[in-house]
């Protein structure tokens, strides 16, 4: 079935564009936006018949599809008949919501993407309300509608709550509560490729050959863009990408007017300066490729080059009539962490060194980042060598650590804090919305981990068709620092949990959300395994034998609450005693290897992480154990004297 450009009448048609449409897929993590995106581009003849066919063909950055997320907003064009549909696939993460903000600038309308068994979840609610404010038409697409635990009817009704709840919050005009009271519904399976306007029975395949019924309500309820053709140039920077041939990309949506290739433009610059630079190439998205074009209208998704130095935006303006468009402006950052140039014994000696180790690379890194990274924040610290970076969360400032090891960086990263602030004269934190689905024989272990980091619950939900249980809790921030390895360890992996950040409140006080001490290397090295057998029964150690360490590292988690110095290179004494092949065999239990994420999960306030291309280390601030003892002594004598 074709897709053609209707008459112009029907709501969506007040626009000036018929032939256009732009949207943006919003959803919680893993609820299928990109497979979705996958399917229409296919269906759309997006690919050649030789082409190679990939799953999440838009996630093409090696964490994206490593971790199985969506880390970058990134635009796809797909053409059905005379309508070209642009389609901003986004991150479902909370952390990334700087890119969800950036997408939701250049739409006219949103899919709502909502698993048909999970139904909203907290980042649902996040990608929902920054839609809702910005006044965007909203489609309700339920997916996964042949899971065995579908429950479709359900999941549309918990969705219509949300939307009025969060309508409330905004205190939205009535005429717009009644519209998203009759919301547009389509039920879609992405990975079969199939939506349809008819709810399935739960768990079968919608009753339909392709996705037209999804292109349909596209085409019939998101509005065409209502942008001036006849006005002056405004063409709006949301993204920025990078060339090898063309250099710096503006990706930009068009407002008023037109731009053509060649034309001399005024680069409205955040400063208040307007420079007139040359659009030396033009470039329209077709499928997956960027094609060669002469002009763009007003409403068009285009990328420009030949700016050296566009940042996230700026206006593209007529240069004898500049009128600059407001900012693209984002959450504030929520937590905090040190970044500076690796100080360990062994910087630059691993079998597989960084080849960037000074601090002026990391430096002009960190500012490359902010070019592109909207919600991202560095503030210099007392140290010459380390900068404090501020982002959404853990998980967005762990992707830039781990792109940086990838890029040959050698750092010293400090455990993740929280940015506070302070509210009539009283020092605030934020706090995080946690929803977690476990089944129930582990709701005990969960409430008892929760309460230990001063969490609320707001609300406990048993579900009717299985022994699950969902929670919803109100957690400062800094409790969820190192919650999910914790978490995942009580409930053996089958625990599910999601947070979204819940604006800031008062302080709650000290938490204590570590119990185990660490084991510390006190002198530099290589493992043997005769150390690694005799403490073994101490804790679980991070090392392998022939490890080289050195005196401060942490090479283990201490199974008491202290910290404990322990000789992790002792030889095994040499006698004239012949011995039996028993003692000669030490049976050594395989090390716990931890990832960037559970390093930075795991460290404590003294502690650091020392990442580098071939290994991610923990290690003391202060490697002296001397001098780390006179630092311990001296805070306790202070907090006596506060006391």
């Amino acid at each position: 079935m074709t897709t053609t450009a209707p008459e112009r009448t029907g709501s969506a048609d007040h626009g000036l564009r018929s032939d256009l449409r732009n949207i943006a897929i919003v959803a919680h993590v893993d609820h299928g936006k990109t497979t979705l995106v996958d399917a229409m581009l296919r269906q759309s003849g997006a690919f050649s018949a030789r082409a190679e066919l990939v799953d999440r063909v838009m996630d093409s950055g090696d964490l994206e599809r490593e971790k199985g997320i969506t880390i970058l907003a990134k635009n796809t064009a797909v053409r059905r008949g005379d309508v070209t549909f642009n389609i901003i696939d986004t991150p479902g993460h909370a952390d990334f919501g700087g890119e969800v903000e950036r997408g939701l600038s250049m739409v006219d309308g949103v899919v709502l993407l909502v698993d048909a068994s999970e139904g909203p979840l907290p980042q649902t609610r996040f990608v929902l309300r920054k839609a809702l404010a910005a006044r965007l038409p909203v489609i309700l697409a339920v997916n996964k509608t042949d899971r065995a635990d579908a429950r479709c009817a359900e999941v549309v009704d918990e969705s219509l709550e949300l939307l009025l709840e969060l309508a409330t919050d905004l205190e939205l005009d009535d005429d717009v509560v009644a519209q998203l009271l009759e919301l547009p519904v389509v039920y879609a399976s992405a990975r079969a490729g199939k939506a349809s306007l008819e709810r399935p029975a739960d768990g079968t395949v919608p009753d339909s050959e392709n996705l037209d019924p999804l292109f349909e309500l596209l085409l019939s309820e998101v509005p065409a863009p209502a942008d001036d053709p006849d006005g002056p140039l405004q063409a709006h920077v949301t993204n920025l990408d990078a060339s090898s041939y063309l250099g710096r990309i503006a990706l930009c949506r068009v407002r008023s007017g037109r731009i053509r290739r060649g034309q001399q433009v005024g680069w409205c610059r955040e400063d208040g300066s307007v420079t007139r630079v040359k659009v030396t190439e033009l470039l329209r998205t077709e499928g997956l490729e960027r094609v060669s074009a002469e002009h763009a209208d007003a409403g068009d998704i285009v990328a420009v080059a030949g700016i050296a130095e566009v940042t996230i935006g700026d206006t593209l303006a007529d240069p004898d009539d500049p009128h600059p468009l407001p900012r693209i402006t984002v959450d504030e950052p929520a937590i905090a962490m040190t970044i500076g140039i690796n100080t360990s014994p062994l910087a630059g000696r691993d079998p597989k060194p960084g080849t960037k180790l000074t601090a002026r690379l990391l430096k002009n890194r960190l500012d490359a980042e902010l070019v592109g990274n909207v919600s991202m924040r560095v503030l210099p610290t007392e140290r010459p060598d380390a900068w404090e970076v501020q982002g959404r969360g853990e998980l967005a400032l762990a992707i830039l650590v781990e792109t940086m090891r990838r890029e040959g960086f050698e750092l010293t990263v400090g455990k993740p804090e929280v940015v506070t602030r302070e509210i009539d004269g009283k020092l605030h934190e934020p706090f995080e919305r946690l929803s977690v689905d476990v089944p129930d024989e582990h709701l005990g272990a969960v409430t008892q981990l929760l309460a230990a980091r001063k969490g609320e619950m707001l609300e406990m939900t048993h579900s009717a068709s299985s022994d699950h249980v969902r929670l919803e809790y109100r957690v400062p921030s800094r409790g969820l620092i190192g919650f999910r390895t914790e978490f995942l360890t009580e409930t053996r992996g089958t625990g599910i949990a999601n947070q979204l950040f819940d604006g800031y409140g008062p302080w709650v006080g000290e938490l204590r959300a570590r119990l185990s001490g660490s084991l510390i290397a006190d002198r530099g090295g290589a493992v043997t395994g005769h150390a690694v057998g005799l403490l073994a029964d101490r804790g679980d150690l991070f090392v392998a034998p022939t490890t080289t360490v050195y005196t401060g590292m942490v090479i283990g988690e201490n199974s008491r609450s202290e910290d404990m110095e322990v000789n992790i290179v002792r030889e095994k004494k040499l006698t004239n005693m012949r011995q039996s092949s028993q003692d000669v065999l030490e049976r050594l239990t395989p090390p716990r290897i931890l990832s960037l994420e559970q390093a930075l999960e795991f460290c404590s306030e003294d502690e650091c992480v020392e990442v580098t291309p071939g290994a991610v280390r923990i290690r003391k601030v202060e490697l002296d154990s001397h001098t780390r003892n006179r630092q311990r002594n001296r805070a306790r004598q202070g907090l006596a004297t506060k006391s």
